[in-house]
């Protein structure tokens, strides 16, 4: 038996959990706590790294506090955080500016010199393209990589850039912070595309950082998920509410965890997920890229397996706009300012579960109107920033039970676009896990398998997949239990949805017109957001 922590580093927000794990993982404690996202004109997404370190503070103290544990009884500490940000700090493990989003779209003049330049395949530059899939399994053409990013505070920033000590990415940050250390797990390499992951090699390609303008010395040592980073300094400890000297453990992305948390951790298995952004992957053997898809196999958390995902900037996100721009004074979910999850004698737990109980009134279909969910461009399987989302065929019958159930659905045909992407390349599993806060709403999760025909299941707890993920990965690294194959015996399922085929009927109709409206308007896109 062993109790753990877990940091759970989202895009919006961390979630801290105490588990003990035995033969279950059990939730001892919670708190979840927000932090800003701030996205700048110029495309920018920046956050703050004293925002990042109060909210887990602030949570680690609390969750503490509702497991009935004491701070020595704590084994272990591990994250599960977004991937691709750039954290670039000095020699004392500070940053030197605000950490850059993984949405962060800035650098497209720098994507542009990089590497679109010259006889192009998916706007990447052909030697370029063959020398980054031979060493990396991938290649750096979007906007949003890291690289770009890195690359762009050189040209926009030569003073902070003299600053640097070491890129790190988000929880790599936070283990610094915690442990003096300099170390990246492997999965988050991988993130940066520069790890080169060909058999013999395993370490940052230093003619790839070369070539894409890259010094390799500001690339920190490399580790796994499973080792122990560093011990907790006493400072930090005091800060935070733990133990001095408690080992922390390098963790992993949420593109490595999550679906680990979701018992989808066996070669062939598929996950969905829809928090702020959303995906689908699929467990494979081996390095997969479809360059034209913009799909790649990331390394997971356990070693020798590969996670073949297909990510959307704004899953989730696309429903809290809804909340926050159609909902909130509009549709009567405040009464004399009375929130929803305190009236109705307690009906609902929260805003969300009311939108889902009005979602669920309305048709399939959403009378003929189809949302697009590219709120911040897109990546997968196409990548454009200058993407946007809007309703389309609307009529006068319309109203915002409509246009909030069309949300959605429009969510579900990208996961749908993506399941059709990956077939190309592997077969996705016929039963798929579901995952994230979107995850809560039977609603959805009925959405989801009526759009993509598949059967969809949910777990106990689906918002906090990352952070049981990381329980899973302290279990395995402090020798608890024997490997990752074990988290589909301790994560099994919760509810079972099946696709419905009537519903299906409707939604193969809208997906065909949902593919379509991308190219349609395309160079509309571009007039209207194009730098």
């Amino acid at each position: 038996m062993k109790n753990v922590i877990t940091f759970d580093i989202g895009t919006t927000g961390v979630k801290t959990c105490v588990y003990r794990i035995s033969d279950s993982i059990e939730l001892l404690g919670a708190a979840s706590q927000g932090y800003g996202l701030y996205v700048l004109d110029n495309g920018g997404a920046e956050q703050d790294t004293e925002e990042w370190w109060t909210a887990l503070c602030d949570t680690s103290k609390k969750a503490l506090a509702a497991s009935g544990l004491t701070a020595a009884e704590i084994e272990g500490i591990s994250f599960c955080s977004q991937m691709q940000g750039l954290v670039l700090v000095d020699k004392n493990g500070d940053a030197v500016r605000r950490p850059m989003s993984y949405m962060d779209q800035r650098a497209t003049a720098e994507l542009k010199k990089g590497i679109a330049h010259g006889i192009t395949v998916a706007g990447a530059s052909v030697p370029i393209l063959i020398k980054s899939l031979i060493i990396t399994g991938a290649v750096a053409a979007s906007v949003k990589d890291p690289v770009w990013k890195y690359n762009w505070v050189k040209a926009h920033e030569p003073e902070v850039f003299r600053r640097i000590y070491k890129w790190l990415d988000v929880k790599e940050y936070l283990i610094c912070r915690m442990t003096g250390e300099f170390v990246m797990t492997k999965d988050s390499a991988f993130s940066t595309l520069l790890y080169d992951l060909r058999k013999g090699h395993e370490c940052f390609s230093a003619s790839l950082c070369k070539t894409l303008g890259v010094d390799v010395n500001h690339m920190p040592k490399l580790i796994r998920s499973t080792d122990v980073a560093g011990k907790l300094r006493a400072q930090q400890a005091e800060e935070l509410g733990l133990a001095p000297g408690t080992p922390v453990l390098g963790g992993g992305g949420d593109a490595s965890l999550i679906g680990v948390g979701a018992g989808a951790v066996a070669p062939g298995d598929t996950h969905i997920y829809s928090g702020t952004s959303g995906w689908v992957s699929t467990v494979v053997e081996k390095s997969i890229v479809d360059a034209g898809a913009m799909i790649a196999a990331i390394i997971g958390a356990d070693e020798g397996k590969f996670n073949y995902f297909a990510e959307l900037e704004t899953a989730g996100k696309c429903l809290e706009w809804c909340k926050d721009h159609l909902a909130m004074d509009e549709i009567d979910i405040y009464l004399k300012k009375v929130h929803v999850a305190d009236s109705y004698e307690g009906r609902y737990r929260s805003l969300y579960d009311y939108l889902s109980e009005v979602m669920d009134k309305v048709p399939a279909g959403s009378g003929g109107v189809i949302f697009t969910p590219w709120l911040h461009g897109n990546r997968c399987p196409f990548e454009d920033p200058n993407a946007r989302g809007m309703f389309f065929n609307i009529s006068l019958s319309t109203g915002k039970s409509q246009l909030l159930r069309a949300v959605v659905e429009g969510v579900a045909y990208h996961l749908r676009w993506f399941i059709e992407a990956q077939e190309h390349k592997i077969k996705t599993s016929d039963t798929v896990r579901f995952v994230g806060g979107g995850a809560l709403s039977d609603v959805t999760a009925q959405i989801i398998a009526d759009v993509t025909g598949k059967t969809i299941e949910t777990v106990s707890d689906p918002q906090n997949a990352g952070a049981v993920g990381a329980a899973v990965t302290l279990a395995v690294g402090l020798g608890e239990i024997k490997g990752f194959a074990d988290a589909k015996r301790l994560i099994p399922a919760l509810k079972t949805f099946k696709p419905n085929a009537e519903n299906k009927a409707v939604y193969d109709k809208q997906f065909a017109v949902f593919k379509s409206l991308y190219k349609s308007n395309k160079d509309n896109f571009k007039a209207m957001n194009a730098g």
